[in-house]
């Protein structure tokens, strides 16, 4: 991806045809790009905290980037902190929850593995061993950046 700063807006080129095909762009090198004033797009990788800006040059690397920002939320720590928790329960549940007939079952006279018990007893130790790193966390872009297991 290219990007030229025409008159003080910066216009961006997935594919040089629809800037001047005609002129065979696409086909020139780099240097020969550069010199008309094309540049690479480089897009910083982000968090889930923060966000990309308007795109601007860095005349550093000369390059065309976006400014990472930390995001702004209105909800608070204590309740960015039992939201995320919610979220983890139900991941935790619904794993759980895969072998829920197994346990009923077992209630109504059927034994459960021992391999099942001990690995619902290890989820369950999982999930309260992630809610106490989650209650330990302190700031709000810390809380929403920290990773969920997943178990797809």
């Amino acid at each position: 991806m290219k990007a030229i700063n025409i008159d003080g807006t910066i216009k961006i080129y997935s594919n040089l045809k629809s800037f001047g095909g005609a002129l065979g762009l696409q086909y020139s090198s780099d240097s020969d790009l550069e010199a008309l004033g094309f540049y690479d797009v480089v897009t910083p990788t982000t968090k889930q905290s923060q966000e990309l800006g308007d795109i601007e040059w860095d005349a550093d690397n000369s390059v065309f980037t976006y400014p990472v920002q930390n995001r702004t939320y209105s909800q608070s720590v204590a309740e960015l902190k039992t939201s995320k928790i919610e979220n983890l329960k139900h991941n935790y549940g619904s794993e759980l929850g895969k072998t829920d007939w197994i346990i009923i079952r077992a209630q109504e006279g059927t034994a459960a593995p021992q391999s099942t018990l001990d690995a619902r007893a290890a989820l369950r130790s999982e999930c309260a061993s992630k809610e106490a790193e989650i209650n330990a966390l302190s700031t709000k872009a810390s809380i929403v950046d920290y990773q969920l297991p997943s178990f797809i």
